[in-house]
């Protein structure tokens, strides 16, 4: 039996680390790509990994990213577009448009130029799976944070439509949507006790996600067990998109 292959994004930490270790544990060749080469050293000792650097919001990045799986492992199976950035600030402050543009081009063409890049391996390959990470901040709006609201939301609707446009060939298309999980991204606001009690006390699951729990999400819309799910995101938020917000969910026992 051939092993199969994913191409995972923004690999070097956080959720897209966790999935890289993940798929590798359970027999996959992984791609992991990210503009972090520090980040990435650590993950090329792992069995069956190969790395490489970019940025996801160039197409060289994405279509050397395909190209390394075909010639290093004879294939592509899987590609899971999770790099992403965060930013915020006010709409009418200096510089705002050129943030949102930044944030643009990684979270939402970068994950554009990701399947536009993998289709062809993976419609080779017999068929296979695309997952996006986008957000709860692209189903909700959140304050100061207008730009990666707009982004993560975009995201969900590119999913929705390339899906519809690739379910045919059976590529599947989804997306997962985090809330808060400790990451290297959240790490100032997980060590600030104030801040992550009065964040922890809005999830109805009354604590922060661990990135493993993100990436086992990410591995079941991979696999075969998905097999009839595409164009659906997948909130993996220990019900935050579930409160409307007015009351605080029932606490911790």
């Amino acid at each position: 039996m051939v092993d199969p292959v994913v191409l995972v994004t923004g690999a070097a930490s956080g959720i897209g680390e966790a999935v890289v270790r993940l798929f590798a544990e359970r027999g996959h060749r992984v791609v992991a790509v990210d503009v972090d080469k520090a980040g990435l050293d650590v993950l090329a000792g792992l069995d069956g990994v190969a790395t490489l650097a970019g940025d996801v919001a160039e197409e060289a990045t994405n279509l050397r990213a395909v190209a390394l799986a075909e010639e290093r492992f004879g294939r592509l199976d899987a590609a899971v577009l999770n790099a992403g950035i965060a930013g915020a600030g006010p709409l009418e402050s200096a510089g705002s448009i050129e943030r949102f543009d930044r944030l643009f081009a990684v979270n939402v063409r970068g994950v554009a130029l990701g399947i536009r890049a993998a289709v062809p391996a993976v419609r080779a390959a017999g068929g296979g799976a695309i997952v996006a990470t986008s957000s709860v901040s692209g189903l909700r709006g959140d304050p100061g944070t207008w730009a990666y609201n707009a982004t993560k939301a975009a995201v969900i609707n590119l999913v929705r439509g390339a899906a519809i446009d690739y379910a045919a060939e059976g590529i599947r298309v989804n997306a997962i949507a985090p809330g808060g999980t400790v990451t290297a991204l959240t790490a100032g606001q997980v060590a600030d006790p104030e801040f992550s009690a009065f964040i922890t006390r809005r999830i109805p699951a009354q604590r922060w996600a661990d990135a493993r729990e993100q990436a086992e999400v990410v591995w079941f819309l991979a696999s075969p067990a998905a097999s009839y799910v595409t164009g659906v995101t997948v909130p993996v938020d220990g019900g935050l998109s579930a409160n409307g917000g007015i009351l605080l969910p029932p606490p911790a026992r």
